[in-house]
């Protein structure tokens, strides 16, 4: 079995933490390389999960691409205006995704640099915050919905590549943010972020 995807084929836990560490890297058309290593990374378990999309099996052509096989690019359009970037793990049929809430430049900082500039900017940003949150990460890497239902297994756009493993002592868990709405999950400790970035 391919080790890339089997790293996805477990519960949406596990893939959470076991992704702090690994590498997102985004191909563009021009064949330039843009990474970062996965620093913060989000947990949405399935159907019970109030703060999924897919609460209460709730499918629709928004949110389809969590329900496909673990690996599968789940990109969606939040506040008008932000994409965030998710990534369908546990089984095809169950809508489990993880999404991934900031990465650590490490290849193409200046070209994510000026993808986060487009409006004026009294200073440079600084590597640090380039690719602290989700919408951020989105905008540095250009990922949008043309990635939605992409696999990660064989696409040439996007990849997530094995890193080193990272001590349990170097990741915290704590509740989700910014899911107030979610009644009693949204403290659940389902958010995993390298204490280095707290």
């Amino acid at each position: 079995m391919n080790n890339r995807a089997s790293m996805f084929e477990h519960s949406a836990e596990k893939v959470a933490r076991n992704l702090i560490g690994c590498t997102l890297q985004r191909t563009l058309e021009d064949g330039s390389l843009l990474a970062g290593t996965i620093t913060e990374t989000e947990a949405y378990i399935g159907p019970e999960d109030r703060a999924s999309h897919a609460y209460d099996n709730r499918r629709t052509t928004r949110n389809e691409s969590m329900w496909g096989p673990p690996g599968t690019a789940y990109v969606y359009f939040t506040y008008g205006m932000h994409f965030c970037f998710n990534i369908s793990c546990y089984k095809e049929g169950h809508p489990a995704a993880v999404l991934i809430r900031g990465i650590h430049p490490t290849q193409g900082i200046e070209q994510m640099r000026l993808h986060r500039s487009v409006k004026p900017r009294k200073s440079i940003l600084r590597d640090s915050n380039l690719c602290d949150d989700p919408a951020k990460l989105c905008q540095a890497l250009q990922i949008d919905r043309k990635l939605d239902g992409e696999n990660l297994i064989q696409s040439t756009q996007v990849a997530i590549l094995q890193g080193d493993a990272i001590d349990d002592r170097e990741i915290k868990c704590t509740p989700r943010v910014g899911i107030g709405y979610a009644q009693d999950w949204a403290d659940k400790p389902l958010r995993w972020v390298r204490i280095m970035d707290l």
